[in-house]
């Protein structure tokens, strides 16, 4: 097996037993038997379980990132951009789970990961909501008195707050589609302009 897959195949067992156990009772040995792999090949790779962790945020938020940027270069209208956004991220509670749960619940639970983590990547996703807002304000779409810094964390607090909502509780009378499209009609229709709404 190659390195690259080697690698990979350990960050899917990592994100199928953090899901499964929980990221403080989850062992390297869990994961190397996840992985079909000997204990010590972990440590060829990463230093401990919480560079694991970390490695999969970066990992998998860098995937997220790249995905939804590739649907949204495909769209021009910055309304339509948000809701492609606001879909995206909601679709992966159903479509990857383990891995919204992982993201969504135990890296939270990590005092460690939350104070020490210089969290570049996770910036670098909301600032693609921020970007867009630029984008809709040079075109006179969105009031040029939104601050796209607050509007982008405002924005992506609602995704994350439904999101967590729907990890934690099996029954929803809603779909996902349903309540993205809710909360992007919401933002959207109080940062049009006049002549815009």
């Amino acid at each position: 097996m190659r390195t690259s897959d080697k690698h990979s195949k350990i960050i899917e067992a990592a994100i199928t037993v953090f899901a499964r156990k929980g990221f403080f009772s989850a062992r390297i040995s869990d994961i190397a038997k996840e992985a079909q792999v000997a204990d010590g090949t972990i440590y060829l790779y990463f230093n401990n379980k919480y560079d694991i962790l970390i490695s999969l945020f970066e990992e998998e938020i860098g995937k997220i990132i790249l995905q939804v940027k590739l649907l949204i270069e495909k769209e021009s209208d910055p309304r339509k951009m948000l809701q492609i956004f606001a879909l995206h991220h909601m679709q992966l509670m159903e479509e990857q789970k383990e891995l919204a749960e992982v993201l969504q619940m135990e890296l939270r639970q990590s005092n460690k990961f939350m104070k020490e983590y210089r969290n570049t990547k996770f910036i670098e996703y909301v600032d693609v909501i921020s970007a867009i807002i630029h984008k809709g304000q040079q075109e006179g779409v969105f009031r040029k008195t939104l601050l796209p810094g607050v509007f982008k964390r405002a924005f992506f607090g609602a995704l994350d707050e439904t999101s967590r909502l729907w990890v934690l509780s099996p029954d929803h009378n809603y779909t996902i589609v349903e309540a993205a499209k809710q909360i992007s009609d919401i933002f959207i229709s109080g940062i049009m302009t006049e002549n815009q709404s």
